[in-house]
């Protein structure tokens, strides 16, 4: 029988090599997460000069109608994503912006931090939320906007088994901060705007209102066009990019591919 003799020298050379190589097993299956992981819509790759302005309203409504006549004095459309409990406090308002044109589409019910729900709870806060804006405008939202930006991949599975789209923004008003200025606002957005861009923008900052008519007027002349989300996003055949653009994919016979989304 041979006794082997391992010198400190020989373990602390084991040692690494057994690191390095669970290293190399962990980054690889972090490669694999990352490579799997499901993206929202942040933006739409487009030569046409289209943008959508979004507006959350969770919290507030001091400004809402100010809004409701900025954009219709500017006929510009927008989509604002609505929370729940935000309904049951206003409905008025959402009647008032349904009624203007506007589109209303999904915030979640209670303004949660998705992620840290279970699957079936995603499910109840947007379908929740859905009914009582269905119940006010007679459609339906087919858009979520996870509350503050937060998700997973168990968030856009179940908007996606609801035949819904999540949405994000590629352009942040950043409307909400304190010290934010109408020439902050003004500056960050006309700066930062781009083909297929969806802005956000809140229903309740306090100087959204005198930002925005500087915003469309400066962004029109500069020949773009808004647009809903809805008729900005691709409906199929398409795949979203790793910094969440949404991009056309064509077959490589010519025609067009299937959704890899």
């Amino acid at each position: 029988m041979k006794l082997f003799i391992i010198t400190k020298k020989q373990l602390m050379f084991c040692l690494c090599m057994i690191a390095a190589f669970a290293a190399v097993v962990i980054g690889s299956v972090g490669v694999l997460a990352q490579t799997d992981r499901l993206l929202p819509i942040y933006r739409v790759e487009t030569d046409k000069k289209q943008i959508a302005i979004s507006f959350d309203a969770a919290w507030g409504n001091d400004d809402t109608q100010t809004l409701i006549d900025i954009l219709t004095e500017y006929e510009v459309p927008a989509t604002f994503f609505v929370v729940g409990a935000w309904v049951d406090k206003y409905p008025e308002s959402v009647k008032a912006l349904s009624d203007a044109g506007f589109q209303i589409q999904n915030h979640s019910n209670t303004h949660p931090h998705l992620p840290q729900l279970s699957k079936a709870q995603i499910t109840q806060e947007i379908k929740c939320c859905n009914q009582k804006i269905e119940n006010i405008t007679g459609v339906c939202p087919t858009l979520l906007r996870p509350p503050y930006g937060d998700y997973d991949n168990a968030v856009i599975e179940a908007v996606n088994e609801l035949n819904m789209n999540a949405v994000q923004w590629d352009v942040d008003s950043l409307d909400w901060k304190d010290g934010a200025t109408p020439d902050s606002i003004c500056k960050r957005v006309i700066g930062k705007v781009r083909n297929g861009s969806i802005v956000l923008f809140h229903n309740d900052a306090d100087h959204t209102p005198e930002a925005l008519p500087t915003i469309l007027k400066t962004l029109k002349a500069d020949g773009y066009e808004f647009v809903l989300i809805n008729d900005l996003i691709l409906k199929d055949n398409y795949e979203i990019k790793h910094d969440g653009t949404q991009s056309p994919v064509k077959a490589e016979n010519g025609g067009e591919g299937e959704n890899i989304s």
